[in-house]
């Protein structure tokens, strides 16, 4: 199975903790986020991974060399030329797997007690373009889903804004959720994603986008057992569901 580490973001939130080094590179329980997320993907099942790396990216690669890639298939997609957003990082590292299998994609610092082979398998047997992970909780930008957990549109409540492909979009009439930061693409979507002509791009705009002609299907998740460790005050809740789901 592929899995795809998005770990190119700057880590700015994370303070001086990222002054010397990336965010995939900060540790927690003893061990880097990057080194936490391969161990844990590994033992789901996935074999196959690229990583994209931006900010101290020779640090990532020294890394990975000095522990032998933990015996893993691991390649890795450098935009230390521009850094390319969610949107055009996952386009460039998709076409580096070199199959037609689906890719699994996680944000470095999320940590979730997600069954994520389930994630995948549940993707396969649905026929889906791509399954996002979502969940029932507060934010500033929700994503609106149907009775049958298809994408339909977008909000950001700080600003008011709402967007959709869909004439006549009420957002009242569809569930809210967060995204979780964990999502399956499928290769069907490297066709309509190569049209795109900027090279770096929002996956969420692509997805809100093209939500009328793609099969975009969520899977909602308990966010209990969630964190998004891109915070210092988030690391010590990172570290108790690492302690609890990781080792």
């Amino acid at each position: 199975m592929n899995a795809l580490i998005l770990a190119a973001g700057l880590g700015t939130r994370l303070g001086d903790l990222t002054s010397d080094r990336p965010k995939a590179l900060v540790e927690v329980c003893g061990h880097t986020m990057l080194e936490h997320q391969l161990r844990h993907l590994s033992a789901a099942g996935f074999d196959r991974f690229v990583i994209n790396i931006h900010h101290f990216a020779p640090k990532v690669r020294h890394f990975l060399e000095e522990h032998k890639n933990f015996g893993l298939d691991i390649r890795l997609s450098d935009e230390s030329d521009l850094l390319l957003d969610t949107g055009g990082g996952i386009r460039k590292a998709m076409k580096m797997f070199g199959n037609d299998l689906p890719v699994l994609v996680h944000n470095v610092d999320i940590f979730s007690s997600t069954d994520l082979r389930s994630l995948y398998e549940g993707h396969l047997k649905s026929g889906a373009d791509s399954t996002l992970l979502v969940a029932d909780r507060y934010t500033s930008r929700y994503l609106y889903f149907d009775s049958d957990s298809m994408l339909r549109g977008w909000s950001n409540e700080k600003t008011g804004q709402v967007r959709s492909p869909y004439t006549g979009f009420d957002k009242t009439q569809f569930k809210p959720c967060a995204f979780q930061g964990i999502h399956v693409l499928s290769q069907s979507l490297l066709p309509l994603l190569d049209e795109i002509q900027e090279q770096r791009f929002s996956i969420t705009d692509f997805y809100v986008d093209n939500a009328a002609c793609l099969k975009l299907r969520s899977v909602l998740s308990d966010p209990k057992d969630w964190v998004d460790a891109g915070k210092p005050e988030a690391l010590e809740r990172a570290a108790q569901i690492i302690k609890a789901y990781y080792e």
